[in-house]
């Protein structure tokens, strides 16, 4: 063990030790910090690939840069994704850059219903735009897109109607 007394004194040093330190959110320190950015990952088409999962579905996302055609299991996401929710959720990686209209997005999506199938796509989208530009990776993980959103549907179980709900009662 170290043989030093610390006293009040050596604390008050600590304190004008941390006054000196930069003052503001922990989220404007940490954009400020020399963070060492993670290296481009492109094919040899110059194309950043991305696995985005949400729910039963699965996306494989090539993404390029472009006139912002978003094209999903080989047709226009405006007749893939007929509800404008999807597609609003499907931009929100873009919206969130402002990188609208500047990249080319083909996707293959298998699994799932239409709502998982977004979601997916949208995962992929925000994975494959931080391998093309990793600067934008701390933009996208603040807004949450990175992580797999891992719930899933309950499974049913025996004697009940579905997950959790029982057969109706009859008292006769």
């Amino acid at each position: 063990m170290a043989d030093t007394n610390n006293t009040v004194t050596d604390l008050a040093d600590l304190k004008d030790i941390a006054a000196d330190a930069p003052e503001g959110d922990a989220a404007e320190i940490a954009r400020t910090a020399d963070v060492p950015l993670r290296e481009q990952e492109l094919d040899a088409q110059g194309r950043a690939y991305a696995t985005g999962r949400r729910k039963d579905a699965t996306a494989r996302v090539w993404l390029k840069p472009g006139s912002g055609k978003v094209t999903v299991n080989g047709k226009d996401q405006e007749v893939y994704f007929a509800r404008p929710t999807l597609r609003l959720v499907i931009d929100q990686p873009f919206s969130i850059t402002e990188r609208q209209g500047q990249y080319d997005v083909v996707a293959t999506v298998k699994g799932g219903g239409l709502s998982g199938q977004a979601g997916a796509v949208k995962h992929g989208i925000s994975q494959a735009l931080t391998k093309y530009e990793p600067a934008l990776r701390s933009t996208v993980k603040a807004a949450g897109f990175l992580t797999r959103d891992s719930r899933v549907v309950e499974r049913k179980k025996y004697g009940r109607a579905k997950a959790r709900r029982s057969f109706q009662f009859s008292k006769r």
